[in-house]
């Protein structure tokens, strides 16, 4: 079995909070790239912001006035194959939580790009939002970047401040 996780570079600069669209999310910024369920590097990007979801959690809730964008990454099955993406904006629920997928699937076919979808806690693989122009989190993303080119994470960096 293969996880796919996600990022959209897209929707790092054009959303803002509380927007999300299939129009934003549907552009050539949407990037794709395959790891194996026991990537070790994953794993541990993922432990890392399950680690710190809970203060994440919290500063959503009363986010200070320089931060923005907040955003968490979930898991969703379809069969035997997981894909991760990007659900912005979410909010909690009384089961747990709810928001917008904010890419197009690509191996899964269960959900749809815009679709309100509801996950728990144990869905949820990364977290992310930003601070005065710099990224905060998406740990999982600073993976990504080593299987990415060159020039593609330095637009990554240039353009939406990430510091991995």
């Amino acid at each position: 079995m293969k996880f796919v996780f996600r990022t959209i570079i897209s929707l790092l600069l054009a959303l803002g909070p509380g927007s999300a669209s299939a129009q934003d999310a549907d552009s050539d910024g949407d990037k794709t790239i395959m790891f194996t369920e026991d990537d070790p590097e994953m794993a541990a990007a993922t432990a890392k912001a399950l680690a710190s979801l809970d203060e994440f959690l919290a500063l959503s809730e009363a986010p200070p006035s320089d931060t923005e964008r907040f955003k968490l990454k979930v898991k969703v099955r379809d069969g035997n194959v997981t894909e991760h993406f990007w659900v912005i904006p979410f909010r909690r629920t009384e089961t747990g939580f709810v928001g917008i997928l904010a890419n197009q699937p690509e191996q899964v076919r269960n959900v749809v790009l815009g679709q309100n979808i509801e996950f728990t806690r144990d869905d949820i693989s990364d977290w992310g939002y930003t601070r005065d122009g710099r990224q905060v989190g998406s740990f999982t993303v600073c993976v990504m970047f080593k299987k990415m080119s060159k020039e593609e994470v330095e637009t990554m960096r240039d353009k939406y401040g990430f510091d991995c």
